[in-house]
């Protein structure tokens, strides 16, 4: 399976498993100014997209990498390397920009500064792009315990993000970086189809390969 993926999702899971492989042989040492930090706080640009490459544990990891491998894969298939490429990088800056004003926002409240890392807020970015391309797709979503279409999955992982953004379920988890990755995938989708808010609807989509 993993010989056949594209190259862009192969590239990407690789790099996430060696650099965690890196991150657990020398116990996190070094690893901290590629992390996400708050402004202000050890903010650094380039952490905007290193932090995509982080990550917390192998469950972390595990489930990043089930993920981009799922979703990731029938998007570069049907987009190609490069816009599939740009879309997930985008992604991730759009989640951790995301987080950077919600980190803001929480150390002027008082909540002490505390780094970001994994690569959730791209594959969240993904997860919504496959659900708008493939509507009715099937997916088995946990704990739900039966197939449900792509278009109402990506709807309950975005309102299960915001509710545990808003409320503090599920602490320790960067909920409104998730939300900025799938904010950002779908305005780039939207741009791409011309559509509002930066179109009236009338640009021509690009022509787009479906495998499924």
């Amino acid at each position: 399976m993993f010989n056949n993926l594209p190259p862009a999702t192969k590239t990407i899971a690789i790099a996430n498993v060696v650099i965690f492989l890196a991150q657990w042989l020398l116990h996190d040492a070094g690893f901290a100014p590629f992390a996400l930090w708050p402004l202000g706080e050890g903010f650094i640009p380039w952490q905007l997209l290193t932090y995509g490459f982080l990550h917390g544990g192998w469950m972390h990891l595990f489930f990043n990498m089930l993920a981009l491998v799922m979703f990731g894969a029938p998007l570069e298939y049907t987009w190609r390397t490069r816009r599939f490429t740009f879309f997930y990088l985008a992604c991730v800056i759009g989640a951790g920009l995301c987080q950077l004003a919600v980190g803001a926002w929480m150390t002027h409240e008082g909540t002490p500064a505390y780094p970001t890392v994994g690569a959730s807020g791209g594959v969240l970015g993904l997860i919504l792009a496959y659900g708008m391309l493939f509507p009715n797709q099937k997916l088995m979503i946990f704990p739900i315990p039966f197939f449900i279409p792509a278009r109402v999955g990506v709807f309950l992982i975005g309102a299960l993000s915001l509710f545990s953004g808003m409320t503090g379920f599920m602490p320790g988890v960067a909920h409104f970086a998730h939300l900025g990755g799938m904010l950002t995938g779908w305005l780039i989708l939207r741009y791409w189809r011309g559509q509002p808010p930066f179109g009236r609807g009338d640009r021509k989509p690009p022509q787009l390969r479906r495998v499924m």
